[in-house]
């Protein structure tokens, strides 16, 4: 099951942390101001997906920055078109001629971008100390990124620039059913293997018999994985709730940005954000089994103003 849990406090700006049992990395949505992110939390990140560069989603990369340097290992960071050089400048921006020799370097921190546009994502290499941004190619991969544990798809949403909404999809897990008359062996494995791989004609030898793997996927259940999805600023209209409706179809949970109360839908859509009932609503017609409004607007920061920016929200989830 993937753990979401916010590092902000009420009041701070946008920083969602991911992590899963018997997974020694975590995963970061967005890194605004996050007063519950440790140094330890920052060392052990193995990735960064922004939605959008704004100052209160991107601001607080120095701290991460500052704490990865003794990491021995390729950081990925995902984003929209233009998120390699904003992470070269935060990088540009300090002097780096005592860190490292050239020796040193080579086995030193660097960062692998992944720049989603609607043509693609290019990839892009950042190696200390020089930090110069090295073009890579184009992803050729199904999804954005995928490790052991879960695979992340994402979608381009309208906040008057590109701002990225994620969801993290834990694969699933694959079981043999209680009524398998088969005496249990080593097959089982090469079984799911050739499950996962589609593969119906692979022969699985059990004991003196030999099957074709489709004929003995009748013992088999999947459970789907555990999924979070992650959607920030963008503009209430229906281009961008169908592609956030078709990302997080029955996610079980959903952290979204609720940044306006309805009375100020005009201010909203002046500044190509959503409102605490339109996300709640959108949530529910996405299926979301849980949804988390976790981004408001400055100006609704009181005890009072976010009781009632949560009211509208659980109403919206609600009809």
């Amino acid at each position: 099951m993937i753990n979401a849990i916010s590092k902000s406090k009420i009041g701070e700006d946008v920083c969602l942390q991911l992590s899963l049992p018997n997974h020694k990395y975590f995963y970061l949505c967005d890194c605004g101001q996050a007063s519950d992110l440790t140094i330890a939390d920052v060392k052990n990140l193995n990735g960064l997906f922004m939605s959008h560069t704004h100052i209160d989603h991107f601001y607080n990369f120095d701290m991460l920055l500052r704490h990865q340097l003794p990491v021995t290992r390729q950081i990925v960071i995902c984003g929209p078109k233009g998120i390699a050089k904003n992470v070269q400048a935060k990088l540009l921006a300090y002097n780096w001629d005592i860190l490292l020799t050239e020796e040193q370097a080579a086995n030193a921190l660097s960062y692998q971008i992944r720049e989603i546009t609607e043509k693609g994502i290019f990839l892009y290499e950042l190696h200390t100390p020089q930090w110069k941004l090295e073009r890579k190619g184009k992803l050729k991969n199904e999804y954005l990124y995928e490790n052991e544990v879960f695979k992340v798809k994402y979608a381009i949403l309208n906040h008057n620039t590109p701002s990225i909404a994620y969801s993290f999809i834990e694969h699933s897990k694959i079981s043999m059913k209680e009524n398998c008359p088969l005496k249990a062996g080593e097959w089982i494995k090469l079984l799911k293997k050739a499950f996962q791989e589609k593969n119906n004609q692979q022969i699985i030898n059990i004991g003196n018999e030999s099957f074709e793997a489709k004929d003995l996927f009748q013992y088999l259940e999947e459970k789907q994985g555990f999924q979070v999805s992650f959607v920030m600023d963008h503009l209430a209209c229906e281009e961008n709730h169908q592609k956030i409706i078709q990302l997080c179809k029955n996610t079980d949970e959903l952290y979204i940005e609720a940044y306006y109360l309805s009375e100020e839908i005009d201010l909203a859509i002046k500044n190509h954000h959503s409102t605490a009932f339109i996300s709640g609503k959108i949530a529910k017609e996405a299926g979301a089994k849980k949804a988390f409004p976790i981004h408001f607007s400055r100006r609704h920061q009181s005890p009072e103003n976010l009781k009632i920016l949560l009211q509208e929200f659980e109403k919206g989830f609600s009809v």
